[in-house]
């Protein structure tokens, strides 16, 4: 007989409200602090755009002197010469990019990790529902066990045996029903839900993965974002270099002469400043803006070379998972058959216990098995769609 802790995972599991794959991952990505953190940083981004755009607000000074005439007024109107904007927008505008590609790739970080997870739930919920079949049938072989020595056909011995084989088989269900809970629970939290108790099922089945795989040449977003990022590092080390020669125009003008025919006129004053660079060359804001280009193009480098090889790896790891799963699936039914076919010889005197439990180990391992390689086959086909990502991809 099932234990009463057995029964009360399963009764736990027969959780609540269905959840699909996709509707985890949607809500995934709206409640997740990690999408939080990603759209932030994007409203910040198109903030930084926004202010680059923006030009520099004027001075106004006004001034009370002895000397005639006696009021001064002067706009101080900073020049936002071509070059100098041109420059400030160009790298708002690449970081801008580079956060948006970032963002669309944390996005698809998230939605694979989701995925996998439910696929992991997927395969411990049917590892778990195996190995409860499985403790069923030790139970089934015990009570056949019993019978036939009580008829005296087989030894104590038979009976002790298969005793041993279901409290064993027992074991490995509760433990295997309670792994398929805490992923269930890891799911909820990755949605944002409570991990305390299940209150989604899951509504979609674990399948081999569809084909269809995205076309070899696009372009990674790993590798798109780190190239905006080396555009924005290099348009700031421009701008840093250009801004030493910010000039200002200024506009006024003078009044309150007593000794002029008209003293209340307005004497007009325009005037040019440009910054004499002599105790400062802005030697310090250059170079730091000079390390950050040449660290951002060692990145891309980097990102460039550790991107594509996990592209062909993961390419490599599905064709790979793919043949273990082909290989895999003609030997299910087999197996299955084989243990039921010695369980009911055993029943009939045919065939000894021994054979019987090493059917039964046979075809729970090539089950679990295949059951492993069904998982490790989706979860491959995850890494290359999250590896070549859509930016544009909800």
């Amino acid at each position: 007989m099932m234990s009463l802790h057995l029964a009360t995972v399963i009764a736990l599991l027969g959780a609540q409200q269905p959840v699909t794959r996709a509707q985890a991952v949607t809500a995934a990505l709206a409640r997740g602090a990690r999408g939080a953190l990603g759209r932030a940083d994007t409203t910040a981004a198109r903030g930084g755009v926004r202010s680059a755009r923006a030009f520099p607000n004027p001075t106004l000074a006004a001034s009370y002197t002895k000397d005639l005439p006696r009021y001064h007024a002067a706009i101080d109107l900073p020049l936002d010469l071509p070059w100098l904007r041109g420059a400030r927008i160009g790298a708002a505008e690449s970081a801008r990019d580079a956060t948006r590609l970032g963002f669309a790739f944390e996005r698809a970080a998230i939605r694979f990790d989701v995925e996998t997870t439910y696929t992991n739930a997927l395969a411990a919920a049917r590892l778990a529902d195996l190995s409860r079949r499985t403790a069923l049938d030790a139970d089934s072989l015990l009570r056949i066990a019993e019978l036939r020595r009580a008829v005296g056909d087989v030894s104590e011995l038979d009976v002790r045996l298969a005793a041993v084989n279901a409290g064993q088989q027992e074991n490995v269900a509760v433990a295997d029903s309670l792994v398929a809970l805490e992923t269930l629970l890891s799911l909820q939290l990755q949605m944002g839900l409570a991990g305390d108790e299940p209150t989604i099922v899951l509504a979609d089945s674990l399948a081999p993965p569809a084909g269809g795989e995205p076309p070899e040449g696009r372009a990674l977003l790993p590798i798109a974002a780190a190239e905006a990022s080396l555009r924005s590092a290099d348009r700031s080390l421009a701008f840093s270099r250009r801004s030493r020669f910010a000039p200002n125009l200024e506009l006024g003008f003078d009044t309150g002469d007593p000794s002029s025919p008209t003293p209340h006129a307005l004497l007009p004053v325009v005037g040019f400043s440009l910054p004499l660079p002599l105790l400062n060359w802005s030697g310090g804001e250059v170079m730091r803006a000079a390390a950050e280009r040449d660290r951002a193009a060692a990145q891309l480098d980097l990102t460039r070379r550790e991107t594509t090889a996990a592209v062909v790896r993961a390419r490599r790891n599905l064709a790979a998972a793919r043949s273990r799963l082909g290989r895999a699936e003609g030997l299910v039914e087999s197996a299955n058959q084989v243990a039921s076919m010695s369980l009911r010889a055993y029943s009939e005197g045919a065939v000894a216990l021994a054979s019987v439990l090493e059917a039964q180990r046979n075809a729970r391992e090539i089950v679990a098995r295949y059951i492993g390689d069904l998982a490790a086959a989706d979860a491959a086909a995850r890494v290359v769609r999250w590896l070549t990502a859509d930016p544009d991809e909800p």
